[in-house]
């Protein structure tokens, strides 16, 4: 599926962070790796019995916003999440093509703006180590909303908060239920992201079409001046 953007019609781009603008290889370790490991040692349990409870309860949160938050799974877990996200903060890097893309939006003046479901913790700590907050124009985390991406009243109070026009926007994220949310709310151009995590094989979409390099899209973008 190839996504044709009319850029004269765009005013604003929405960005999502973890696999969007920064490797998603950092929580793929994190998640799957690190807290497995420091959990079984914890608690004293096997590598797969530490595995298949963190599946259980991965699962029973799944796209709300405790999934997402760093002082739940701190208290579920008996593990400090926010102390272990700062120690692994250097882990975090952009995406090759993130800083060209952000800014050629820029110097065509589009409002470039962050909407990332991360906990404040998790993206202060990504935002020290990556320097992603200088090619931004606007920063939002959903934790301040109380919705996730996920919620259809999180689109209405991101909405809100920054006036944008639905129909004058492009939304950018890894994850097909966040695109299908924001499609819903009638966002115009929803892209997904194919190669989030570096280290591992390209997804695919379903409902949106998807893009590997972002650097694909500038010259139409620049075309538009």
């Amino acid at each position: 599926m190839h996504l044709d953007i009319a850029w004269q019609d765009v005013d604003t781009v929405l960005l999502d962070m973890d696999g969007t603008l920064l490797d998603l290889a950092f929580d793929n370790f994190f998640w799957q790796k690190l807290v497995p490991e420091t959990f079984s040692v914890k608690q004293g349990l096997t590598p797969e019995e530490a595995q298949n409870v963190l599946r259980q309860e991965y699962h029973a949160v799944q796209h709300t916003l405790n999934w997402y938050c760093l002082d739940y799974w701190s208290e579920r877990l008996g593990l400090d999440i926010c102390a272990m996200t700062t120690q692994q903060g250097p882990r975090a890097v952009l995406r090759e093509d993130t800083v060209p893309f952000l800014d050629a939006l820029q110097k065509s003046g589009k409002r470039r703006i962050l909407l990332t479901n991360a906990h404040p913790h998790n993206l202060a700590v990504k935002l020290e180590h990556t320097g992603l907050a200088s090619h931004l124009d606007l920063l939002l985390s959903t934790h301040t909303f109380g919705y996730p991406k996920e919620d259809q009243r999180l689109w209405q109070a991101v909405a809100y908060e920054t006036g944008l026009n639905p129909e004058r926007t492009l939304f950018i994220d890894d994850s097909e239920p966040i695109l299908d949310a924001a499609a819903k709310f009638g966002i115009r151009y929803c892209l997904g992201v194919t190669n989030p995590d570096s280290g591992l094989a390209e997804k695919h979409y379903l409902r949106h079409p998807g893009t590997n390099d972002y650097r694909g899209l500038i010259p139409s973008l620049l075309k538009e001046m």
